[in-house]
């Protein structure tokens, strides 16, 4: 069964695998594709156009040719060849043709010689000269001689027993075809490389949609759900009109599903809040006569109030979470002695069991961000490696400058453990809400519930940070969990009043210079979006 199965499961990568990886971008690929039928077509047109010249400088050539030949073969015809006589036949003839094209007539027979000594037998294809003394119809005959294309035409003179032979040069219609071919593929060129040009250009116009649907598509992300396609401005375009409109109407269904979530989050997190105010009380009751309780029901107390602490715990979350999700949270930055601030939080979530190591540069290094903020970070960290590492070994504060000058100088606050470690490829899963890694289904006290990393992420992210997990800086088994945050420059008010940064938002955040000794900023909510 399972070889049945095998090929149907690898087809539904939708026949993907198989195909090139598509390297070039899409206006690359309209340019292309209206340069390539440019070329296709100026190729055409050139081919249609040389042959079209050919055919009438080469027929236009050979009717001339031919009625000369007749005119100047009746002369003959009626004309003595001797030897005395020749010159003024050839001086005759020659008045009738261009110059420059020589004629040459042959007696019949062996003794056969030519009317102008110029020329000779050998010099005409042997069919020709065999067609014109046997006395067949005229023929005109086009071929290659000492690297030069000439037209001959051959006309029988039965009265005289002899033929006549008509050699005409085309070397002036093979410069004229050159210089066409020349011109024509110079405008093919030409044209393909406009082509290219416009269709470049005007695929800026073709992908401007795109455009705005990939940044409608990126201020989702960011958070902005309200963000919505202009339909007024393609609502007559066929195309594009039906898009605009289902992209609209995902959009505003996935903010409708997420709003009604997050409401039913915090509205249940809020209807629990009570009654887990009076079990909690009741719980503090029962261990006040803890004393007078048989053995199984101290038992039965401790494992009660375990999980009601687990269950606080994710009640808390849960709120927290939601005002997340609602925009409801705000960022008070203050003054924070980074080092002593770090120092003094770890000992207090370690007894002063983990020791902090500090780059001399940001030892007295004061910054801009939420003191409260940074230190729930700083106890998820710590609280996540004594559920799953076995408590935190090391705590680094660094300073990390950019690597090029258009980036800004940042801190980074390093929680290290000597656990398991965390595989690379969950490494960005771990930091999504109730993901536990291999603890998902485990039950217990000492396992959490899958939202602390979760919030450490969101803490970040308020203040324009970020937070991931690495492998340790020792090399060493474990797991090294790292928030970065920028490095605000805090600057105080003569005045001691707080300015306005109430218009702030978190990708702003970085660009701040802070001044006076607390601000607070208040950051838009998710329903607060901008339409691109």
């Amino acid at each position: 069964m399972a070889a049945d199965i095998a090929p149907e499961a690898k087809a539904d990568d939708g026949g993907q695998s198989g195909l090139p990886e598509v390297r070039l971008g899409l206006r690359a690929r309209i340019a292309f594709a209206v340069s390539l039928l440019s070329l296709l077509l100026s190729v055409g047109v050139s081919l249609t156009v040389y042959s079209v010249a050919r055919h009438v400088l080469m027929d236009a050539r050979e009717d001339a040719a031919g009625q000369r030949a007749l005119a100047n073969a009746r002369i003959i015809a009626g004309q003595s060849l001797d030897e005395a006589d020749r010159a003024d036949l050839l001086g005759a003839l020659s008045s009738l043709s261009e110059v420059g094209k020589p004629m040459v007539a042959w007696n019949g027979g062996a003794s056969s010689t030519p009317l102008d000594p110029r020329y000779n037998l050998d010099q005409l294809p042997d069919s020709l000269v065999a067609s014109g003394l046997a006395g067949d119809d005229p023929a005109i005959m086009r071929y290659v001689t000492g690297g030069e294309t000439v037209l001959a035409v051959s006309v029988p003179i039965v009265e005289q027993n002899a033929a006549f032979f008509e050699v005409t040069l085309l070397g002036d219609i093979e410069d004229a075809l050159n210089s066409i071919r020349i011109a024509l593929a110079a405008a093919v060129v030409a044209s393909t490389v406009a082509a290219a040009i416009l269709g470049y250009w005007a695929s800026r116009v073709t992908i401007r949609p795109l455009t705005r649907v990939t940044q409608a598509a990126q201020s989702v992300a960011a958070g902005q759900l309200d963000t919505r396609l202009d339909y007024h401005r393609v609502r007559h375009d066929p195309d594009l009109a039906p898009l605009v409109e289902n992209f609209n109407g995902m959009l505003q269904a996935l903010q409708t599903r997420i709003n009604r979530d997050a409401r039913f989050a915090s509205d249940v997190s809020h209807e629990l809040r009570s009654p887990l105010t009076t079990l909690n009380a009741g719980l503090q009751v029962l261990d006040n006569n803890r004393a007078d309780m048989p053995e199984r029901a101290q038992q039965a107390l401790d494992l009660l109030s375990d999980d009601l602490v687990r269950f606080t715990q994710l009640v808390e979350d849960l709120l927290e979470m939601s005002r997340f999700d609602a925009g409801a949270v705000r960022l008070e930055l203050d003054d924070v002695l980074l080092a002593p601030t770090v120092r003094s939080t770890v000992a207090s979530l370690t007894d002063g069991q983990v020791p902090v190591e500090t780059d001399p540069d940001v030892e007295d290094l004061v910054i801009a961000c939420d003191k409260r903020r940074l230190a729930q970070i700083l106890a998820n960290f710590c609280n996540n490696a004594d559920k799953y590492a076995g408590g935190a070994t090391a705590v680094t504060v660094s300073r990390h400058e950019p690597e090029d000058a258009s980036g800004e100088a940042t801190v980074r606050i390093a929680v290290e453990d000597e656990g398991t470690g965390v595989p690379e490829e969950q490494r960005d899963a771990v930091f999504d809400r109730f993901n536990r890694g291999d603890q998902g289904g485990a039950r217990g006290a000492d396992v959490g519930v899958g939202l602390g990393l979760a919030l450490a992420a969101e803490h970040a992210r308020l203040q324009a940070g970020r937070v991931w997990v690495e492998d340790r800086a020792d090399g060493g088994q474990g797991a090294r969990f790292v928030v970065e945050l920028p490095l605000l420059e805090v600057l105080g008010d003569a005045d001691g009043e707080a300015d306005d940064l109430s218009a702030a938002t978190p990708e702003s955040t970085s660009n701040l210079t802070m001044t006076g000794e607390h601000k607070a900023l208040l950051l838009p909510g998710n329903n607060e979006g901008s339409t691109p």
